[in-house]
């Protein structure tokens, strides 16, 4: 098993390599394209902004290379945001593999969201082993909708993604690397795709 981060101007990847390696796992962070296209699994974390995130990946060739990987791959919060097809953040096209729109969160609460969501799911995928509505761990001002790519929801002044898989592409909304025993099984299944 070869596990590449993909390496752009986001935060949060030394977390994501911490949880790896407690899971014993070790990954490369990198941007190189034949790098990736060699890794077995690729992780796209993040905290960050759309539009930087969006012009990061133009510049390296990224935005066209991405959607053509077949192995599987997992895209962590902002990752998840620019694997939908737009973002109101900076109104920025993002990459299009999911359907689903990016919204700011709008209403009464506090944003950004931050803290433990309970998250609705089916139990399979890579949610295998990961009870009902389990907490996880959420830090974020917007949401991707729900579309019919989402596999599980969770809710923040309305219901919204928590994840979305189609074919090899997988991706939360909430941080699986600081969501204790939940969030490191959700890593293991995706480290057993």
């Amino acid at each position: 098993m070869s596990i590449a981060i993909l390496k752009y101007n986001a935060g949060n990847v030394q977390s994501v390599q911490f949880a790896l390696h407690r899971l014993g796992a070790e990954a490369i962070l990198t941007n190189d394209l034949a790098a990736l296209r060699a890794a077995s699994h690729i992780i796209i974390p993040g905290v960050g902004e759309a539009g930087s995130a969006m012009a990061y990946f133009k510049d390296h060739g990224l935005d066209t290379f991405i959607p053509t990987l077949t192995q599987p791959v997992l895209g962590i919060c902002l990752g998840l945001q620019i694997m939908c097809s737009h973002s109101e953040e900076a109104n920025t096209p993002c990459l299009g593999i999911f359907p689903n729109t990016v919204r700011l969160f709008k209403g009464p609460l506090k944003v950004p969201q931050i803290g433990w969501n309970t998250v609705h799911h089916e139990g399979s995928g890579l949610f295998k082993g990961i009870h009902e509505n389990s907490y996880m761990y959420f830090v974020h001002s917007f949401y991707a909708d729900i579309s019919e790519h989402t596999t599980a929801q969770t809710q923040y002044m309305g219901e919204f993604s928590a994840a979305v898989v189609r074919d090899n592409f997988a991706a939360v909304q909430f941080h699986p690397e600081k969501s204790a025993t939940a969030g490191e099984q959700l890593l293991a299944n995706f480290l057993k795709s």
